[in-house]
């Protein structure tokens, strides 16, 4: 994350959101980095003398110091290539429509069905998580 944030900064100043954006965008989809990991990291980089930030419109601009441009000249260019590197896309998609399938399910029964229902779709759903460790396991 630090690496990320530094080399996007070299670019130009960034809102904590923009920066998010832009390595979803950058990694072409395969890093999308939470909050709870770029401002956490943003902090201790402005603790560290390698950023400031100052208030623009509500939101908080983030810039270079002298120092981080330094560490950002000595770091790794783009990060984020890594995280999209070697993904089978078509795969991923197809979990992802599995999982999805699987929640519309599950919320269509939590919503419609009855107690009795409820309870035997919560059953599934742990039947499957265990079924899915079993795999890995090389037990199923």
């Amino acid at each position: 994350m630090r690496a990320s944030i530094l080399a996007l900064l070299k670019d130009r100043p960034m809102h904590g959101y923009e920066m998010i954006q832009e390595i979803v965008e950058r990694s072409g989809g395969g890093w999308k980095p939470s909050p709870g990991s770029v401002y956490p990291t943003l902090q201790l980089l402005e603790d560290e003398g390698l950023i400031i930030s100052r208030s623009e419109g509500g939101k908080k601009l983030f810039t270079l110091t002298e120092s981080g441009q330094a560490e950002a000249e000595a770091g790794p260019q783009a990060p984020w290539e890594e995280a999209g590197r070697g993904v089978d896309w078509e795969t991923m998609n197809e979990i992802r429509q599995a999982g999805f399938g699987l929640m519309e399910a599950f919320a269509q029964v939590w919503k419609t069905g009855t107690s009795e229902q409820r309870h035997k779709a919560v059953s599934v759903i742990n039947d499957a998580r265990k079924k899915l460790y079993l795999i890995l396991a090389g037990e199923h």
